[in-house]
């Protein structure tokens, strides 16, 4: 067996490719909706239609991924390829997203349906690879928490970048033309997460091989896959999750712009409300990240992961009370809540690790790519339920862009970025308490199939 420690340099490696993820998906996370209603001038309803079908679909090209990348043999692996020949698609589709044809109703639809489609396809076949690669750089348990750590620091730090950078630099690019500013950023953007993936592919090797005497066994792989217990409760905690931070992100800029009156003007260096806003919660959530490796010292997985979930719950509920001029309450209980909610996501991808190890000292298979991307379908399941209800719920509370709200419309959206997540939040912390996978049977499993591959068991 190879050594389990991975060097500094390995692990930022593998850290800036979620950071290439990033560029594109924390900008659809929190701009694509405002993007598609405001400027591009999509109905709420037709952006609601499009995220759900268009997710959905994406969703279930998941697992057909992971059972490619599984079954995929090169000269660097398994995983590690689809970083290199993908990159620049990923690149290409995302900046054409927000290029801004020149189209009439029905066409600028019809293109958003297309360019947006192909990218989530797109995004599948290096973000699966690109997350399946983890399970297989070390078979240390803890050295892939902190490997997570590394990637969702690395991860933050991009939508940090995203969170300070989009708005000033529509404003700088775009002078007062917002199509323009978007469709210029994008393009920076592209050539960034190109660059970063062919890094993370540079740097990084796969070291946890699969046995000479794995036969391909699709159908098998299937029925152990969802006999696996644990991997099936992380499945539903990732879909609450997901939804929770689909429809919080997606009407983040309506929130500020309607409910707290954010007119654009700067209330700290070159930043207005909304700029500031997610750029504090996204450094709280950074710092929350870096602080994994203590809280694991000191909580077992599971517990950890209940309890922030629900302190996450809590903060969103708490900013519903607040009133529209108390900005900047709102931004302190944020941060409180941000930086509780950093160490889930490193937790959740460390797990999805564990239950891999799991389903292979218990069924004797080893099939990475599907546990990842199977779990990435749920991910990308709760993407679609709340990226779908996002836009429906803005038409079915009469939402009209760039003009005055109605106090309906207005309730709606407050109740869209809290009340409404804090729910998803509150029903994950409630699915994770049938996760029976302890943090000392995964150390055992570790051990057993350590001597196992080694041929001393």
């Amino acid at each position: 067996m190879n050594d389990t420690h991975l060097k500094f340099r390995e692990k930022l490696g593998y850290g800036l490719g979620d950071t290439a993820s990033n560029f594109f998906f924390q900008t659809f996370n929190i701009f694509l909706l405002y993007y598609y209603t405001d400027v591009f001038g999509i109905s709420a309803a037709a952006v609601g239609t499009l995220f759900f079908v268009s997710k959905l679909w994406d969703a279930f090209n998941d697992p057909l991924m992971g059972i490619i990348s599984d079954r995929t043999r090169s000269r660097f692996g398994k995983f590690r390829p689809y970083l290199l020949w993908v990159a620049v698609p990923y690149g290409l589709m995302g900046y054409l997203m927000f290029a801004n044809p020149d189209l009439g109703e029905s066409g600028k639809l019809v293109y958003a349906w297309v360019t947006y489609t192909l990218m989530m396809m797109i995004y599948t076949a290096i973000n699966v690879p690109y997350s399946a690669l983890m399970g297989v750089m070390t078979p240390s348990s803890r050295e892939r928490t902190v490997l997570s750590s590394y990637r969702f620091v690395c991860a933050f730090g991009g939508g940090l970048l995203i969170s300070m950078l989009v708005r000033p630099l529509i404003n700088y690019f775009g002078a007062g033309d917002e199509a323009k500013g978007f469709s210029t950023t994008m393009a920076l953007f592209a050539i960034l997460s190109v660059a970063l993936f062919w890094y993370t592919f540079s740097t990084t090797r796969e070291r946890v091989k699969t046995p000479d005497d794995h036969k391909s066994n699709l159908k098998q792989d299937l029925k152990f896959l969802v006999s696996n217990r644990p991997w099936i409760v992380l499945f539903f905690a990732a879909i609450f999750t997901l939804a929770n931070v689909a429809v919080k992100n997606a009407v983040t800029v309506h929130f500020f712009k309607y409910y707290v009156g954010d007119d654009g003007s700067s209330v700290f260096l070159f930043m207005d409300r909304t700029t500031l806003f997610l750029s504090a919660g996204m450094l709280a959530m950074i710092l929350g990240v870096a602080s994994t490796k203590f809280f694991i010292q000191r909580f077992e997985k599971k517990s950890l992961m209940i309890w922030l979930s629900l302190l996450n719950a809590a903060s969103m509920a708490i900013i519903f009370m607040i009133p529209p001029d108390q900005y900047w309450t709102m931004m302190a209980v944020n941060i409180v809540g941000m930086y509780l909610v950093g160490p889930t996501p490193a937790l959740v991808w460390s797990m999805y690790a564990d239950v891999a190890d799991y389903g292979e000292w218990k069924y004797g298979r080893r099939t990475t790519g599907l546990v990842f991307s199977a779990a990435q379908f749920a991910q990308k399941f709760g993407l679609t339920i709340g990226a779908g209800l996002s836009g429906w719920l803005l038409a079915l509370v009469g939402f009209v862009a760039n003009v005055e709200q109605t106090e309906t419309s207005l309730l709606g959206i407050r109740v869209m970025f809290t009340l409404l997540p804090a729910c998803f939040a509150t029903a994950n912390a409630f699915v994770l308490i049938f996760y029976r996978l302890s943090d000392r049977q995964v150390e055992q499993i570790e051990i057993e199939l350590g001597k196992r591959n080694a041929g001393l068991a």
